[in-house]
């Protein structure tokens, strides 16, 4: 039989890990937003918010898995130029716009 101890360790920890397990999801979307900011705004000529809003959750995941993700980004902004989009910024731009979608985060003006 667990003692009282033992049990209140085992929720204890269970809590930790559920309550930090959020944040590494987050930090992909965080550098998203730093990467949208700072490579595709200038192009676009709009915020990466905007350039989210184009589609709800389920839409950007069927994109995403597809692998249509940057088609669609070239068709939302004519201006961006693939060829200097590095392979790796791809997933961080589609979890900001997973996160952003419309029916996802609102953003905190």
């Amino acid at each position: 039989m667990l003692s009282r101890k033992k049990i209140m360790t085992i929720v204890a920890l269970a809590l930790f890990v559920m309550v930090s397990m959020p944040t590494t999801a987050t930090a992909g979307a965080s550098k998203g937003q730093k990467l949208f900011k700072k490579k595709f705004r200038k192009k676009c000529r709009f915020s990466g918010v905007r350039f989210a809003r184009n589609h709800t959750q389920a839409e950007w995941e069927k994109i995403y898995d597809n692998g249509k993700f940057p088609e669609e980004a070239k068709e939302i902004c004519p201006r961006l130029k693939l060829d200097k989009i590095k392979a790796s910024w791809w997933e961080p731009v589609y979890e900001f716009s997973v996160k952003y979608a419309k029916d996802g985060v609102v953003p905190k003006c």
